[in-house]
């Protein structure tokens, strides 16, 4: 019989609300979740409505797509319709981490995660706890920041629930994330390659990568 201490409840209150947040996620719900940037509002990224509540929660435009985080390559599959080899180098090179790479979309995503070219965004987070949540939900997650749309990007859980309040019943606590800007984004369409952001990866370190200019 294990003798239960401070420790071993920590654990299992950590274990009892990741359990209610997938939970949630089955059900097309919103919960909030560390990433290795900042945190993010979490939902079912291959289901209309699940889409629809982060957008209305956030209050996000409509020309301003909402990425998304997979497990791995496999999972990466099931939102964009090819990865070019461009793509797979900086793949190999950055991922896990914070480079959000806009790919072909897959048809029938929902719109709001859609460019106007039809791209989605997609990463693989290096937040473990981030990783967990995806691989154990077995479905590609919404990643926008946790915050109102316009405001500043909330980087513990307690300015997530500032925001939201009861709205976001669940937020997993990664604690204080040390995240300074958003992940870099970047479109890659066959041997095509657009800079959108420049995030926590620099121009610099993809030039290298790639030896092209953005």
């Amino acid at each position: 019989m294990r003798k239960e201490t401070k420790s071993s409840k920590k654990v299992d209150k950590a274990e009892n609300l990741l359990a209610e947040a997938l939970a949630a996620l089955n059900h097309g719900q919103v919960i909030g979740f560390p990433t290795e940037t900042f945190y993010g509002l979490g939902a079912d990224a291959l289901s209309a409505r699940a889409v629809g509540r982060v957008v209305r929660l956030k209050g996000r435009p409509a020309d301003s797509p909402i990425p998304v985080i997979v497990a791995d390559q496999e999972m990466l599959l099931c939102v964009v319709t090819a990865i070019p080899p461009l793509a797979q180098s900086l793949i190999d090179q950055f991922w896990p981490g914070p480079l959000t790479l806009v790919l072909p979309g897959s048809p029938g995503l929902p719109k709001p995660l859609l460019n106007r070219r039809g791209g989605v965004g997609v990463r693989v987070s290096s937040h473990p706890l981030a990783q967990r949540v995806v691989s154990e939900f077995g479905r590609p997650i919404t990643a926008t920041s946790a915050n109102l749309s316009g405001e500043s990007a909330a980087r513990t859980a307690q300015e997530v629930r500032a925001y939201f309040g009861a709205s976001l019943p669940i937020i997993l606590d990664g604690g204080a994330l040390r995240g300074k800007k958003g992940s870099t984004v970047l479109e890659v369409d066959k041997d095509q390659i657009r800079l959108i952001r420049e995030g926590e990866i620099a121009r610099a370190a993809l030039q290298k990568a790639l030896r092209f200019n953005a």
